[in-house]
């Protein structure tokens, strides 16, 4: 399943330019509803691998991307699953206002579930009994001016809080990024778009890339025949949790996992070439997959 980030901003702060400038989905801002797309997250080590392979099709990583048309509790409740938050803002002050808007969704969530698990405990479960009592000292904690960001102890895995979400901020206007020049970019062919740029990178894959580093990412590829692709995992996953990625299948049959940096597949021109030279390996399910690594994996289903 591809990570997942949330869009936030204030009434005019250019949310929805912001999702389709990423997503290239030409959503309208005055339809109040969620949106829901796919950006992609260029990488240029990816068309390099895709060459020495001869690969026809290249598939980038991608994160899905999830528009809301407001900030009320309700509407950011549905950002509870997300990855990360993407800020839109016109001013600097905005965030602490949008910070101010995700405290006091997570402490009606809170006071929901409250409410909830209290009527829930009177069966005499000692577990529901159990988080009631933790519940009422987040509660305290947090109208007390806290957040569930700064709570001390382990939070109940069911909250899924707002406030210790990832945050990466961008300003829309001329400090920062023209958000409504960026998504009407979106709608031309790369060629025409980069041609406007003078040939120069898209401001918003500054965006990604800041994003892939506030959820601690790294890149793997595979390559072959039919197609070259980029895939994320987080930072200390393994070769098993790769395999996942790809396809649960091939995670079930896991054997081992052929391994190249994708300097030295580019550098030597071929896989024959790298496993001559003793480059490439072979890892088992605990292999913590490093950024660049090309992956092969050997199963049986």
């Amino acid at each position: 399943m591809a990570l997942e980030v949330g869009i936030v901003g204030l009434p005019g702060a250019g949310t929805t330019a912001l999702f389709n400038a990423l997503t290239h989905a030409g959503a309208h801002a005055h339809e109040q509803k969620e949106h829901v797309g796919m950006a992609l997250i260029a990488d240029e080590r990816l068309p390099q691998v895709a060459a020495v392979e001869h690969s026809p099709k290249i598939t980038p990583a991608a994160i899905r991307v999830v528009d809301v048309p407001g900030t009320g509790p309700q509407l950011l409740g549905n950002l509870r699953q997300v990855d990360a938050l993407l800020f839109v803002v016109r001013e600097q002050r905005e965030i602490e206002e949008l910070r101010l808007e995700l405290l006091v969704a997570d402490r009606d969530h809170v006071e929901r579930r409250l409410e909830r698990v209290r009527q829930q405990a009177k069966s005499g479960d000692p577990r529901l009994k159990a988080e009631v009592v933790q519940l009422e000292h987040l509660l305290a904690h947090v109208e007390a001016g806290g957040t569930l960001a700064d709570y001390g102890d382990p939070l109940p895995p069911e909250l899924e809080p707002l406030t210790t979400k990832p945050v990466v901020v961008v300003e829309n206007g001329p400090g920062g990024i023209d958000l409504d020049l960026e998504a009407e970019l979106a709608e031309l062919d790369e060629e025409e778009a980069a041609a406007f740029r003078d040939g120069g990178r898209s401001a918003l894959d500054e965006v990604v890339l800041r994003l892939k580093d506030a959820l601690d990412l790294v890149t793997f590829f595979t390559a072959g025949d039919t197609e070259a692709r980029a895939w994320t995992l987080r930072r200390g996953q393994t070769a098993l949790d790769a395999a996942a990625t790809i396809h649960s299948d091939i995670a079930r049959g896991f054997i081992r996992c052929e391994v190249i940096r994708w300097q030295d597949l580019v550098e030597r021109g071929s896989r024959a070439e790298v496993a001559k030279h003793g480059l490439q390996r072979l890892e088992g399910k605990e292999y913590v997959v490093e950024d660049g690594d090309v992956l092969n994996v050997r199963f049986n289903v």
